[in-house]
């Protein structure tokens, strides 16, 4: 199966949380959308790696997703390697998404910058003849998606390019919501980690929100582009 979008996150959620909106409003118009977890989030204070397991599946099937995968890297302790680009390369051969997005440059979360920097050489080198992979038997031909996009987390780091949204919030926070351990639930008593308030809940929608109002729309999602985006008409940016 081909894909025109691929997403990669360090961990399931993550994708969810940045750049659900621009997924869904794809694959509604017929794009195919599909989502690299990088770690099944294991070291998270909530849940469990099989929960998360669960609930992202459950992400997956709000979001309409063409394809959901997993390479169980290390939570925390992943590197960008040559063994763990290979296996990304091998996912990205597998899909030849014409888009990744992926994670934040920078962030809180040290697993953010380095997944970020990670899928980026991974789709670069995904390019090089001379890299040779296989998967299930067979030789893989080479492949570079044209654009890599990182989606931005909880830093405030200033966006490239605010994709409109509006008409597909509700969608994104019912798969944010998908991870019922992991984000505010009042019936959980134990303690609150930084993404379980209500409070981050409730800033998913009022940053989605402030990016529409920039863009003048109602909501928008933000991305940091790796190279200049070429339009052949200024008209084509109204």
């Amino acid at each position: 199966m081909k894909l025109d979008i691929l997403a990669i996150g360090a961990h399931p959620d993550d994708v969810e949380l940045s750049c659900a909106g621009v997924l869904i409003k794809e694959q509604s118009r017929g794009k195919r959308t599909g989502v690299l977890d990088l770690t099944r989030g294991e070291l998270g204070s909530k849940g469990s790696a099989e929960i998360r397991d669960h609930e992202a599946a459950d992400a997956a099937k709000i979001m309409k997703l063409s394809v959901r995968e997993n390479l169980a890297f290390a939570d925390g302790f992943f590197s960008n390697d040559r063994e763990h680009q290979m296996e990304i390369i091998k996912i990205i051969r597998k899909y030849r998404p014409e888009i990744v997005i992926c994670n934040s440059p920078q962030d809180r979360h040290p697993d953010h910058g380095r997944g970020s920097d990670l899928a980026s050489v991974s789709c670069f080198l995904s390019g090089l003849k001379r890299i040779k992979t296989e998967l299930d038997g067979r030789q893989q031909e080479h492949w570079r998606p044209k654009q890599v996009y990182h989606y931005i987390q909880w830093l405030e780091l200033k966006p490239d390019i605010v994709v409109d949204i509006t008409g597909f919030i509700d969608e994104k926070i019912d798969a944010v919501q998908a991870y019922k351990t992991q984000f505010y639930n009042p019936d959980d008593k134990s303690e609150d980690t930084p993404i379980s308030t209500k409070n981050f809940l409730n800033s998913i929608k009022y940053r989605s929100a402030n990016y529409g109002r920039i863009i003048g729309t109602d909501y928008g999602e933000g991305f940091i582009a790796e190279r200049y985006p070429a339009v052949d008409s200024l008209f084509d940016l109204i």
